[in-house]
């Protein structure tokens, strides 16, 4: 099952091979399109904690945990299509996440009970800090978002070398689109509102596709409804700016 990834003249064939590298190119791109949804997760998970340095470093700490699973779980194969279950526990917790943060936002008088800070004071309850139940939760989505690229992966190409390569370069282009969210999130605070109401729409994507029910909606047309969703966040925002500026002109 593991041979051929201690084989190394397949590692070296691979490399040598052109036609192997425009499988990879490929591999990168459909992991890239299956991804676009646990990019978006991934950002809204690391705005509780209280630095950008900590937010970056929780990402890196969570691409080697990545690595190691998809090298466990490529060996896996075609088994990984009866985890089934482990979808239904990712859309759980996502649906709570996002009830969780609309709750907090909106039934909290204090607003320092939803910030960064507060939450970090609250962590100090829990045995495990809070950076570190960041990077377990990072973990845990990229095992629930991963059995779909693998799967797909696997049909491109049989040699596990070939999909563990373009599974690798994806997930490092898939963290490259999470640092993006979460700069913007950081410029513009209504994005992070339009995260978490993503992610409930990806809590519903993730049930639908379970095998009971078998409903799949295609990762271009998610791509098209996230696009869509930030251009109309940025327009709400620019246009909140105007009228806030507008507002102090008339006032002075």
């Amino acid at each position: 099952m593991y041979g051929p990834f201690f084989d190394l003249n397949n590692w070296a064939h691979v490399i040598t091979s052109g036609n192997d590298w425009l499988i990879i190119l490929s591999l990168i791109l459909l992991e890239c399109l299956l991804s676009v949804d646990n990019a978006v997760v991934l950002a809204a998970q690391t705005q509780v904690l209280p630095t950008e340095e900590l937010q970056r470093k929780s990402l890196l700490y969570g691409i080697w945990g990545a690595y190691l699973f998809r090298f466990i779980a490529i060996g896996l194969g075609t088994y990984l299509i009866h985890f089934w279950f482990i979808k239904i526990l990712g859309a759980g917790y996502l649906a709570y996440l996002s009830f969780h943060f609309f709750w907090d936002r909106y039934h909290h008088i204090d607003d320092a009970e939803s910030s960064g800070e507060s939450k970090l004071l609250k962590g100090k309850h829990h045995r495990i800090s809070l950076f570190w139940r960041v990077v377990i939760s990072i973990e845990s989505m990229d095992i629930v978002f991963s059995i779909d690229s693998i799967l797909a992966s696997v049909a491109v190409s049989k040699n596990p070398v070939v999909v563990l390569i373009g599974g690798m370069i994806g997930i490092l282009c898939m963290r490259g689109v999470a640092e993006i969210i979460m700069a913007l999130m950081a410029k513009i605070p209504e994005l992070e509102v339009m995260a978490y109401a993503l992610i409930a729409i990806i809590a519903v994507k993730l049930f639908l596709a379970i095998p009971m029910i078998g409903i799949e909606i295609p990762n271009k047309a998610f791509a098209l409804i996230v696009a869509g969703a930030i251009a109309v966040t940025l327009i709400i925002h620019f246009v909140r700016q105007a009228h806030t500026a507008t507002s102090k002109q008339e006032k002075n």
